[in-house]
């Protein structure tokens, strides 16, 4: 009887093609993780001038609505590198008392589950932008489009699903720590 994928030594996939398509997704997730980086500077930036110009009678108009877009990318685009790092709370108690075969395959089965709740989420958003594209949906004040971020956001839900499956790679290569 063979042992499982996840088990044996030389792993179900070819090294090197496997560890660059790794590394690309690794890289994406940087790069989106730096957007986030950015806008949550811009957001601090915009906010500490409208206070300073606040107390010159001068508020910088549409504040409110810059911060929410900036805030809804600052939360999206670092989804990705979070998770690569495997940075985010986890409950993980009893599975990492279970034997590796089983623990491999919990963690497969909820990486399943979170890419079909990330391909899901990234489509209907995708849809939602169509729509605000669609209907010209603007905000109330800059008259900025709605569109462009719900893109981003459905862009990184996407990413997100590849950095679950390069997860799934390392638990059927046996690389996840």
């Amino acid at each position: 009887m063979s042992r499982p994928l996840w088990l044996r030594p030389e792993g179900p996939f070819p090294e090197m093609k496997m560890e660059k398509f790794l590394e690309s997704v690794r890289r994406l997730s940087k790069w989106a993780n730096s957007l986030a980086g950015l806008s949550l500077t811009f957001i601090m930036g915009i906010t500490v001038l409208d206070v300073i110009l606040r107390l010159f009678r001068k508020p910088i108009v549409g504040t409110y609505e810059l911060v929410g877009f900036a805030g809804a990318v600052v939360i999206g685009f670092a989804i990705p590198l979070t998770s690569w790092e495997r940075a985010q709370i986890f409950v993980d108690f009893f599975v990492e008392k279970l034997p590796k075969v089983p623990r491999g395959a919990v963690h497969l089965l909820t990486r399943l589950m979170s890419i079909g709740l990330f391909g899901l989420l990234g489509w209907n958003l995708f849809r939602i932008a169509s729509d605000y594209q669609r209907s010209g949906e603007v905000s109330p004040t800059l008259e900025l489009p709605f569109y462009p971020v719900a893109y981003g956001l459905g862009v990184v839900c996407f990413l997100q699903c590849l950095v679950l499956i390069c997860h799934m790679l390392k638990i059927l290569g046996g690389k996840y720590e």
